[in-house]
């Protein structure tokens, strides 16, 4: 395996001007990416945590998923005094869901990693599952490909209303079923049976989705020192009421800073990350099994959209302290739970993440403290070496085909193969019989109306017997380099698939059956930059 970094060239602006510390974006954070972290290690040692209720919490949740014995090694080294962690977070997904997911985790890894060899403190990789989202169809599925394409494979479960993903519990007939059908699809190999087998393991003991990511994410990186949590678990959320108190304490000024926090991103023309108003509340209410989003009205009640509750804020206040599971945090207020609960010396973001965090350092204000560092994950391709000849084949530039693909290559391409291109020539036909036909359509027009359709409809069926030759002198002619066709289709499908990343859209299964998670463990071997914007991961 080796790497090999490259230039995005549709990077939004605020994540390029990010990258490249301009001021106009640097203004939003307080701290810079790349800077020295010593200042970061000042300011966390002037704060107080909650170390040993969150390592007695993190034992118990971690122990519920069968965590390897590195994890709980370090979460014994989140009690020093002077340890911090490396954070960043998804919500779960089946099999991990998208390649990005595991690239966060590499990310992760990797810099927690750099930053404990540098600055000789403990360090711990954090992965926050917000197991609160409620966006099942957003999580029921993955994609495998088939042919030159892929292929989407969903859980047929059904989902009524939000309910938190880990309060969805696995429907044991359905999701083995579906997992059996997605190991049907897969190309036998020394790795799919010992593969099946782990998989299967993990969802035979998994009540919820969450336990089956976390699982799932322990038997890929079981000597890594990971440590999950589960943002929805019950003894999160205890941990969490003080928390929640400060956040309705402050809500007025956390919707008001960034309410006007984004303004001022509009005025330096950047696009926002999250539409925001001044009655935003940032909290949800757990009613039924249900999540609904709260608001201030007029009278500074907190209500459902709906209006379906209403709460004072005594009331809300006393749910706070005394059913905190009865409260989760919306995509304002979870940035500020994990750096409430976690000595965070990094939070690690993908481009998205990052936008909407340059919306949130007055939120971190409201509550005396700073956002910490935000570093952009590691974004990766991975390239088979049958695809990573088939590119030499074709003295193919690969860091063109990871940012636009292959389809007008490959049409180009294929019209070269024949001198004049066929569709100049049936172009150049249609307006050659255009003009010949065209003496006929004015005596047809002079002489009556319906003379003057029939025309046009003559000289339209000449046209579409043009395109009718066209089309089959071109299917012919694809035919002919089928093999070629077939190759730029798979090239494509494996590095810039439905028009974008690798990692947006490929599920890791098809390369843990083709290699074993040892490639995942050399990926975690190589030496990445952070401030590189993409790698290609060569297999």
């Amino acid at each position: 395996m080796w790497i090999n970094p490259i230039k995005l060239t549709k990077q939004a602006k605020l994540i390029n001007d990010y990258r490249n510390n301009k001021a106009e974006i640097m203004q939003f954070f307080d701290y810079k990416p790349f800077d020295d972290y010593q200042k970061r290690i000042q300011d966390l040692n002037a704060r107080s945590f909650n170390r040993k209720g969150l390592t007695k919490v993190l034992h118990k949740i971690n122990g519920e998923w069968g965590a390897p014995a590195s994890t709980f090694i370090n979460i014994e080294r989140i009690n020093q005094d002077n340890s911090v962690v490396v954070i960043g977070g998804q919500q779960a997904g089946l099999l991990t869901g998208p390649l990005y997911t595991i690239n966060k985790v590499i990310s992760i890894i990797q810099f927690a990693k750099q930053k404990e060899a540098e600055l000789n403190i403990p360090v711990i990789p954090v992965f926050w599952i917000a197991g609160e989202d409620h966006d099942f169809e957003e999580m029921n599925h993955i994609h495998l490909p088939e042919k030159n394409r892929l292929k989407k494979y969903k859980i047929a479960q059904q989902n009524i209303g939000k309910c938190s993903v880990s309060h969805i519990p696995l429907d044991e007939r359905e999701s083995k079923d579906w997992l059996d059908n997605l190991f049907v699809q897969l190309m036998e190999s020394e790795y799919t049976k010992d593969l099946y087998d782990i998989m299967n393991a993990c969802l035979v003991k998994s009540a919820t989705y969450t336990d089956f990511f976390a699982r799932v994410i322990y038997q890929l990186f079981d000597d890594e020192g990971l440590v999950l949590i589960d943002s929805a678990h019950p003894l999160i959320r205890e941990m969490e009421k003080e928390h929640f108190v400060h956040m309705i304490e402050a809500q007025p000024e956390i919707s008001l800073g960034v309410y006007r926090t984004s303004e001022q991103l509009k005025q330096e023309q950047y696009s926002l990350g999250l539409d925001v108003t001044l009655d935003d509340a940032n909290l949800f209410y757990h009613k039924n099994n249900e999540r609904i989003l709260l608001t201030r009205n007029q009278n500074q009640e907190w209500v459902g959209k709906q209006e379906e509750i209403t709460f004072t804020t005594e009331e809300l206040m006393v749910i706070a302290k005394s059913t905190p599971s009865l409260l989760s945090n919306n995509v304002v207020t979870r940035p500020l739970m994990q750096e409430l609960l976690f000595p965070s010396l990094a939070f690690i973001g993908g481009p998205g993440e990052i936008s909407y965090w340059a919306q949130l350092r007055a939120a971190f204000h409201a509550l005396g403290i700073k956002m910490p560092p935000v570093v952009p994950r590691l974004s990766l391709t991975y390239v088979e070496r049958n695809i990573e000849k088939r590119i030499n084949k074709y003295d193919l530039d690969i860091e063109f085909i990871v940012n636009h693909g292959l389809t007008d290559f490959k049409n180009d391409w294929l019209a070269a193969k024949v001198n004049p291109p066929v569709h100049k020539l049936a172009d150049d036909l249609k307006e050659i019989i255009r003009q010949a036909h065209a003496p006929l359509r004015n005596i047809a027009a002079e002489l009556r109306v319906d003379l003057r359709e029939l025309a046009d409809k003559n000289l339209l069926y000449l046209h579409r017997d043009v395109e009718f030759l066209e089309k089959r002198i071109v299917r012919t002619i694809e035919e002919k380099y089928e093999i070629e066709i077939s190759e730029f289709d798979r090239i494509n499908l494996a590095l810039h698939p439905e028009g974008g990343l690798q990692e947006r859209m490929w599920n890791p299964l098809p390369f843990l059956n083709l290699y074993g998670k040892e490639f995942l463990k050399e990926a975690l071997k190589q030496s990445y930059s952070f401030k590189e914007e993409h790698y290609i991961v060569y297999l």
